[in-house]
């Protein structure tokens, strides 16, 4: 909320969901407001859902008929586009039908009208939040949602021998960055172990080397594409310009870290990219960013910082070498 309101002046919030969802309110025009925020993305929002229609709701059958008919009179904005429906609730909400059977009726609906229902790579999305006596609905694509997951929760199945659930915010980056990790060759993963992320990488094709002084998962010993320094990133000894991906998931102050990763940038091929966490061990987050921030950008490019579904009390951050 911090964040929005530096980027639209007057805005106010409603708690729908305490520290989860809210409702925003402005005196911007809706399309106006979409654009201020993807202008200066913020770091802590992971999902907007525009409320193109508030119904009120009372627990009855005409809940469901009125959502149906509410996308019935909206038809142009839906026909002939692959389609997903997102549709979450608080716990106090007077809609009670569940997630599973309001989708097969919109779905239905959707057929109607000459849509695609899909759950992947929608065109468009209809998503609708259900809050005390109220359905708010709104109508966007997945890049104005800023997800093409309901309420921008991103979610990987976890996989039997998977090392660590780590992994998982690897893989949300890949895809919130816009990255393809096979595009890369010679990987450097700081603290690595036990080696959530050096396994993606290894699995991309990649040549990894891992840095820590704990042991790695005996899963990826057996890997030739695996090099593991056992000792610390500091004492390391590293070739010149070797690595063009640098990946780094230790949890150190975010200053520690900063210096740390520095340190290491002789090792980075021209161009190199960055995928580090920040931990956010102090009361004052933005503070803390802002620091890392200027301290990484002497050497790096910040294309993005972002707090993902996966992270907890940490971001994100997507850098490119200036070098």
């Amino acid at each position: 909320m911090e964040e929005l309101r530096r980027i639209i002046p007057g805005a106010s919030f409603t708690q729908l969901a305490a520290g989860e969802v809210f409702l925003m309110s402005c005196a911007m025009e809706q399309a106006e407001a979409l654009a201020a925020i993807h202008r200066e993305e913020p770091i802590f929002l992971r999902h907007i859902q525009p409320v193109d229609r508030i119904m009120d709701i009372d627990g009855s059958a005409s809940d469901l008929q009125g959502l149906a008919d509410m996308i019935r009179n909206a038809r142009l904005v839906f026909e002939e586009k692959r389609t997903a429906v997102h549709i979450r609730r608080n716990a106090k909400t007077s809609f009670h039908y569940t997630t599973s059977d309001t989708k097969a009726l919109l779905d239905a609906v959707l057929e109607e009208l000459d849509a695609e229902p899909v759950v992947q790579q929608p065109e468009m999305i209809i998503s609708a939040y259900a809050a005390g006596d109220k359905l708010y609905v709104g109508f966007a694509t997945p890049e104005e949602m800023l997800s093409d997951w309901p309420g921008g929760a991103v979610r990987f199945q976890r996989e039997e021998g998977q090392v660590s659930r780590a992994k998982f915010k690897l893989l949300e980056a890949e895809r919130a960055f816009g990255l393809s990790y096979t595009d890369y060759r010679q990987a450097l993963d700081v603290g690595a172990a036990p080696g959530g992320w050096t396994s993606l990488l290894l699995e991309r094709g990649l040549r990894v080397t891992a840095i820590d002084p704990a042991d790695m998962h005996p899963s990826l010993l057996a890997s030739p594409a695996l090099t593991h320094i056992k000792r610390n990133a500091s004492e390391a000894k590293l070739p010149k310009r070797a690595f063009d991906l640098l990946v780094c998931d230790m949890s150190w102050s975010p200053m520690l870290m900063s210096k740390l990763v520095l340190d290491l940038k002789g090792a980075l091929a021209h161009e190199a990219t960055a995928i580090i966490t920040v931990k956010l061990m102090h009361r004052k987050p933005l503070q803390t960013i802002r620091e890392v921030k200027e301290r990484l950008g002497t050497a790096f490019t910040v294309l993005k910082a972002k707090q993902l579904f996966h992270n907890r009390e940490e971001i994100t951050l997507h850098l490119r070498l200036k070098e």
